[in-house]
């Protein structure tokens, strides 16, 4: 969690209220329950006087083994699923079955049912997570509806940005952000909600009045193991769902069957890009999109509302932005708007940070973007669009590389895809963590045909050689990082902007190259 999210809630709330929807033991002998508390949260370094701590097991480390640290720093209750072989008994000790639900709960109520009062709109899936919920945010603040944003290392409150560890954060850290926003006057929170999330329990108790799913492809397979626990982990999303909620179902998916298992017809509105396909999920609504031209640019598309058609230019590349705005106005149709006021509010938006980001040099003749693409299948959909659009006769040019400490399965696919897509590869580090470097880039080698391709671990030299191969009409590709403005190497964050290198590279003069070393930490 990062340290930036203000945990503001009422001054003061009694325990007991805390707990009134918690089934729980109390251990006999320690403080009472009738103490009032001052704050919540599971880190127990962010402890003071009047702390309630919950111990939660987490991927790594297990928050019982913090017990004691959390109470000599002021916890006045510790909520477990053990209670500790020392206690103190000045400390409340209460033990409960699930650690993560509860704190889920007691959080929810510290900061004062907050989530009970906004229209929270929760985005799963792989891929187009952000960009979908990014334009939902947009439609609907530009048409009246204060939207806050919660998501990929980022939450935004009206013009304030909060930066963040994870797509969702810890329950506390959550609640604590619906608090916030609606103090600034919002009315809806669109969020993303990782599978993560979903199987820790950090969005437990919260009714969503909108859920909507994207795709489903390989990814986090480190976590969950197989597809379908994957799977699985991103339906529990729509068992949220509030009793007046709405889902919305990308249903040229193969997984979208499994995700409106369960929902009534009338809650779901469905979303395709193919002409024609009788889907077998009954739904409430149908959107459907016809494109009818297409640049490197955007896309002028016919968009089919459920009772009328408009057309609109849809101001990002490729065809998964035709189906995230066609998700975005499923949305906007179930939250009231008109086919007029979300076709106008949507083709406002001409850019998402780090995803299909074109970093432009109108003088050189050629296109450079940066993409967050890390999954085979995102790879595969960027290189495919960026393919069918470049000049002819000009070249495809791509940089990535693949994280460290995640799933390894993908990193030959990745390779096989660049190197069956794009004209000339460049495989570099992305993220390495603890792995070394060199042994990322073998297991990409193994996937990659044909010799058109070059291995370079540092991933600025990489991006300066790719922008010195270009010529007129090329286009490049720099993938896996996109909005990421650091380079996590052996646990440390150095800063590092695909987008600042690619504009520093294509600015220099042949006097030579800024030290790589300025550039990048």
């Amino acid at each position: 969690m990062a340290a930036s999210i203000e945990r503001v809630g009422r001054e003061m709330v009694q325990l007991e209220e805390l707990l009134k929807e918690i089934n729980y033991l109390a251990l006999d002998g320690t403080s009472s329950i009738g103490g009032v508390i001052q704050m919540v949260t599971s880190d127990s370094r962010e402890v003071h006087d009047g702390t309630l701590f919950v111990a939660v097991r987490g991927y790594c480390l297990d928050g019982h083994q913090f017990i004691q640290n959390a109470v000599e720093r002021g916890a006045v209750a510790v909520i477990c699923e053990e209670f500790p072989p020392d206690t103190d008994s000045s400390c409340l000790y209460i033990k409960v079955s699930d650690a993560r639900k509860a704190l889920a709960e007691v959080a929810r109520i510290f900061y004062g049912r907050a989530s009970d009062r906004l229209q929270i709109i929760g985005v799963t899936g792989t891929n187009g997570k952000t960009t979908t919920a990014k334009l939902i945010m947009a439609m609907l603040n530009a048409n009246g509806i204060s939207t806050g944003y919660i998501g990929t290392n980022l939450c935004r409150i009206a013009e304030r940005e909060i930066p963040l560890d994870r797509t969702t954060p810890e329950a506390h850290g959550l609640h604590a952000l619906f608090s916030q926003m609606l103090e600034a006057g919002c009315r809806a929170v669109v969020m993303e909600v990782s599978s993560h999330a979903l199987v820790l329990q950090r969005v437990y108790g919260i009714r969503f009045h909108a859920a909507l799913f994207t795709n489903l492809t390989r990814e986090h397979l480190d976590f969950h193991q197989t597809m379908q626990e994957y799977a699985s982990a991103k339906q529990k999303l729509f068992g949220q769902l509030s009793p007046e909620g709405f889902a919305v179902i990308n249903i040229d998916d193969p997984y979208a069957i499994q995700m409106a298992a369960g929902l009534a017809h009338d809650k779901i509105y469905c979303c395709t890009l193919q002409q024609g396909v009788h889907s077998i999920i009954a739904c409430g609504r149908r959107f459907m999109a016809d494109i009818l031209q297409s640049t490197i640019d955007s896309s002028t598309v016919d968009l089919h509302f459920p009772d009328s058609r408009m057309t609109m230019r849809v101001s990002l590349p490729g065809v998964f932005n035709v189906m995230n705005v066609l998700e975005a106005a499923a949305i906007g149709t179930g939250m009231g708007l008109t086919p007029e006021e979300i076709c106008h509010s949507l083709s406002a938006v001409s850019s998402v940070d780090g995803r299909m980001e074109r970093i432009v040099d109108g003088r050189k003749g050629w296109s450079a973007f940066v993409d967050y693409a890390h999954t085979p299948d995102a790879l595969f959909k960027v290189l495919e669009a960026l393919r069918g659009l470049k000049p002819d006769g000009s070249r495809l040019i791509v940089v990535f590389g693949c994280g460290g400490n995640r799933d390894r399965t993908k990193r030959s696919e990745m390779g096989r895809i660049a190197s069956l897509l794009a004209d000339e590869v460049i495989i570099t580090s992305d993220n390495p963590r603890h792995e070394e470097p060199e042994v990322i880039l073998d297991e990409i080698e193994q996937g990659i045909t044909g010799g058109h391709y070059t291995r370079i671990s540092d991933r600025a030299e990489a991006i300066r050689r790719a922008v010195l191969m270009l010529k007129q009409g090329d286009v490049l590709l720099v993938a896996g990082k996109g909005h990421e403005k650091y380079q996590e190497i052996a646990g440390q964050k150095h800063f590092f902007s695909d987008q600042e290198l690619i504009k520093t590279y294509m600015q220099e003069s042949a006097s030579g190259y800024p030290e790589k070393e300025s550039l990048c930490k």
